[in-house]
């Protein structure tokens, strides 16, 4: 004798445990990977599945996680790379709380790092 739903539910989700159920395939039936309840492959007819992938573009991202990196106060530092007159710092405890920061600099023009211990 074949098992009653417990409940009413859409049909993309199990009716007797509400897990997401596969997509229907060439099988007649369409078997719940949770509970193993199983659902006339026919109850699918004329359903429609429609998905949509959205990509992120990379080149806004890096720029905007570069600016959140690297944003910060520029100090009068030559950039030993490019020689553009002018860095971003930034300060760090990276050491034992009895030493000195250590300094980050970054130059703006062609991201050329430095550190310096004190």
């Amino acid at each position: 004798m074949p098992r009653t739903p417990h409940f009413s539910s859409d049909i993309n989700f199990c009716s007797e445990c509400g897990a997401i159920l596969p997509l229907p395939s060439d099988a007649a039936s369409v078997t719940c990977n949770v509970c193993s309840f199983k659902i006339d492959v026919s109850a699918f007819d004329g359903l429609e599945i429609h998905s949509k992938v959205v990509f992120n573009a990379p080149k806004a991202k890096l720029a905007t996680e570069w600016e959140e990196q690297y944003s910060g106060p520029l100090i009068d530092r030559k950039c030993a790379k490019c020689n553009h007159d002018g860095m971003i710092y930034s300060t760090r405890q990276t050491r034992s709380a009895d030493e000195g920061q250590t300094v980050f600099y970054t130059c703006p023009k062609c991201r050329f790092q430095e550190q310096e211990y004190s």
